[in-house]
């Protein structure tokens, strides 16, 4: 059964998506970039926009699953409060689809793309372009969201592979 996942690097102005399929052992990119929230839209008013962004690709490119990062501690509070409500577009928007999505941390997301869970940035983009042959460099956004997608395949696909639940 092919797969289609999309993966969400969450933010609020620069939401990284990457969308991956999977062929047998073949991990085929479909799309990736990021979606781009001006700093000028009200808090509401970017949370319109990014909801709109991924409904769009979510109709577009009708994934099976998702997959984003986990929640993670932030020293700003407001940081932290703006992300979740990020986060919370992304979630309601796959819920409403049927998309079911699922969220690794970061050391796991390091650790299935690169081998180590203390992988730097650039290590982890490098071994994105590496494991979807895609030209270096890929923007930052668009390669977590791209590692993402691929975590959850590997994940799900994988010699060990493991059902993991749904958020």
């Amino acid at each position: 059964m092919d797969r289609v996942v999309i993966g969400f690097d969450t933010s609020l102005r620069s939401t990284g998506i990457g969308i991956v399929r999977a062929e047998g052992s073949r991990r085929i990119t479909l799309y990736y970039g990021p979606i781009r929230v001006s700093q000028r839209l009200r808090l509401s008013e970017a949370l319109a926009k990014l909801d709109a962004e991924i409904n769009a690709l979510l109709d577009r490119w009708q994934p099976s699953e998702a997959a984003l990062e986990g929640v993670f501690y932030a020293k700003n509070v407001r940081t932290a409060m703006i992300l979740c409500h990020a986060r919370g577009v992304v979630l309601s928007a796959c819920a409403r689809r049927g998309v079911p999505a699922y969220e690794y941390s970061p050391a796991e997301i390091k650790r299935a793309v690169t081998g180590t869970g203390s992988a730097e940035k650039a290590q982890v983009q490098a071994m994105v372009a590496r494991l979807l042959t895609l030209p270096p460099p890929i923007q930052n956004d668009a390669a977590d969201a791209l590692a993402i997608a691929l975590t959850h395949l590997h994940r799900v696909t994988g010699v060990l592979a493991l059902q993991p639940e749904p958020v």
